[in-house]
């Protein structure tokens, strides 16, 4: 292909060696049934030569072997049939070693990792010396690839190039596989030239650990994210159904009697003033007592007639668990617990002596916190508002509404079964015989 001396090789006399065909063609071209000629007579296949893709096997090599050479191929090119011959120019010499053993660059006995049913091709890159003419080839399980794979050519070795350089020449010959089988993995494909081997061994790829890694902690940050995202959607409903779940009649050691305490504006009996006296002296008790189990002091309701206000609003607001305080807009001049002894002994004994969570609730939306009591806005502020969104029908004494499930979520658990009336009726000559002895 590139100059005459492409077609002149060399025999070692006493060793084994090799003639290559040269056959250069793209791979459009199919080339098949190369046959090898000495002297215009056919070559008989048998112990001393051996065919293996494009090149003829000499083995023994004698000095009667030299002489002209012809190799003849059949090739198809785009469905038409054609015959290539070519002539070698063959000479035998003695060729010695020492200093000039064919020197394999790669592979350095070296491992591959490769993909399962993946394509590949690895060169075998060979530097000899001018004179040297050594069998070059692959093999596998100590045979020629191509007579291994003969049957499935799912392995062959490839058209040997080369390169002539000043004393050398650097010699590349290819080995490939159309699809790489689990019985490839671990053994052992030996690249030869003269007396140097070299071979590599196909593994599978080791796994990327940092893949998994960073997949992994993907994957555990979105299920955080997930987790956060409908505990903070369903908070309320969560801890309302552990609550229920795990409900325990062991009552509280606190030395508390009452679940809360209820302190609202008292106001002539306009509309709104009704609306709160609705809300406080009929849905509280009907959800929070008598469906949830709750107990309240609502003063107003609880305390016994002729009791001094301070007195009663002091001991048992320290009875209670929880603050709850109703709020609305002012209206017809009434400003909103203002200077009421109530609101400042409540919220006193509340936020500064017991430190009891309060629950602020808004019979309507408040605009403008700043005409209400410097106590009702550290309140709003620190814990936040709940409204009223009822209708005072009905459907707004069912606990599970959204508005009661809020009041309940602020409310402590419960631990122990509605009080029966004699029970409460215990309580309360308990509670007046305190009174009377002080």
């Amino acid at each position: 292909m590139n100059s005459l001396d492409d077609y002149q090789q060399i025999l070692p006399i006493g060793k084994s060696g090799s003639l290559n065909c040269p056959l250069y063609f793209p791979e459009s071209c199919i080339l098949d049934s190369i046959k090898w000629y000495k002297d215009c007579e056919e070559i008989k296949m048998g112990k001393q030569f051996a065919p293996s893709g494009t090149k003829l096997l000499v083995d023994n090599v004698s000095a009667e072997d030299h002489g002209n050479y012809a190799c003849t191929a059949r090739l198809t090119h785009i469905g038409r049939q054609f015959t290539v011959r070519k002539s070698i120019s063959v000479n035998t010499k003695e060729v010695g070693y020492g200093g000039r053993i064919p020197n394999i660059t790669y592979p350095k006995n070296n491992s591959i990792e490769v993909q399962l049913g993946s394509t590949l091709i690895v060169d075998c890159n060979i530097t000899d010396v001018k004179e040297n003419s050594n069998l070059r080839c692959w093999r596998a399980h100590g045979t020629l690839v191509d007579e291994y794979y003969k049957d499935s050519k799912r392995i062959r070795e490839g058209i040997e190039t080369n390169v002539s350089l000043k004393d050398n020449i650097f010699y590349t010959m290819n080995i490939t596989f159309s699809e790489v089988k689990m019985e490839d993995y671990g053994l052992p494909f030996m690249c030869h030239a003269g007396v140097s081997a070299a071979y590599i061994i196909l593994t599978l790829p080791a796994p990327d650990f940092r893949a998994y890694l960073i997949g992994g902690v993907f994957a555990l940050l979105l299920l955080v994210l997930s987790i956060l995202c409908i505990y903070n959607s369903f908070k309320i409903d969560i801890i309302l159904w552990y609550r229920s779940a795990f409900y325990s009649t062991q009552t509280i050691d606190d030395e508390k009697v009452y679940d809360a305490y209820v302190l609202y504006p008292k106001c002539p009996r306009e509309s709104q003033g009704h609306d709160v006296d609705t809300l406080v002296l009929k849905l509280l008790p009907e959800v929070l007592e008598k469906q949830c189990g709750y107990k309240l002091f609502i003063f107003g309701r609880d305390e016994f007639p002729g009791q001094a206000v301070a007195n009663v609003i002091d001991e048992n607001i320290k009875l209670c668990r929880r603050l709850i305080v109703i709020v609305a807009p002012e209206s017809s001049g009434f400003s909103l617990l203002k200077n009421m002894s109530e609101e400042q002994i409540a919220v006193y004994n509340a936020l500064i002596q017991d430190g009891m969570k309060v629950i602020l609730i808004e019979l309507e939306k408040i605009k403008d916190y700043s005409t209400m009591p410097e106590s009702i806005q550290y309140i709003r502020q620190k814990h936040g508002a709940i409204r009223w969104s009822g209708d005072f029908a009905e459907q707004s004494q069912c606990a599970k509404t959204k508005f009661w499930k809020n009041v309940r979520y602020r409310m402590p658990p419960r631990r122990y079964p509605p009080s029966s009336p004699v029970q409460l009726l215990k309580h309360t000559l308990q509670l007046h015989g305190r009174q009377v002895g002080c």
